[in-house]
């Protein structure tokens, strides 16, 4: 589909354990796994967002650099998630716009890849409520170019 290197803008955000280590560490597999990092926002504490918790968020945002493809990415942040011991994604149903989130170890979202529009039932891109989310556009406009 797509040649070359493209760049992409990831938001990342965790609410348990070492927040600062799983962030950390999430970056770290990132570079490893798909590609360098070109810049990242500071970390950001916040409260939780379209749930209840008593655990507060650590986010941060980064642009990558990438040879991987939209539906390849989204399966290695997810299999990051996976591997830093995240159980269960949030669960979306679209018919009546609801979402159940969960707290979370990591949670690795994609907001940008380029300049494409993707929606499929695995992946939309622009992330459709990064506009919705403080959490997400600080970070993001700290790094964005």
């Amino acid at each position: 589909m797509l040649k070359g290197f493209h760049i992409v803008y990831l938001s990342l955000g965790t609410n348990l354990g070492d927040k600062e280590h799983n962030l950390l560490s999430a970056i770290s597999e990132i570079e490893r796994r798909i590609g360098p990092i070109r810049a990242q926002s500071a970390f950001l504490a916040t409260e939780p967002w379209g749930f209840e918790s008593e655990n507060t968020f650590l986010n941060a945002a980064i642009r990558v650099e990438t040879e991987l493809e939209p539906l390849a990415l989204l399966k290695v942040t997810q299999q990051i998630e996976r591997d830093m011991g995240r159980t269960q994604k949030s669960k979306v149903n679209c018919q009546l716009s609801t979402v159940n989130y969960h707290d979370r170890i990591i949670d690795i979202d994609i907001l940008l890849y380029d300049d494409l529009h993707i929606n499929t039932p695995e992946l939309t891109i622009p992330h459709p409520l990064m506009y919705e989310r403080d959490f997400v556009l600080i970070p993001l406009k700290e790094i964005l170019v």
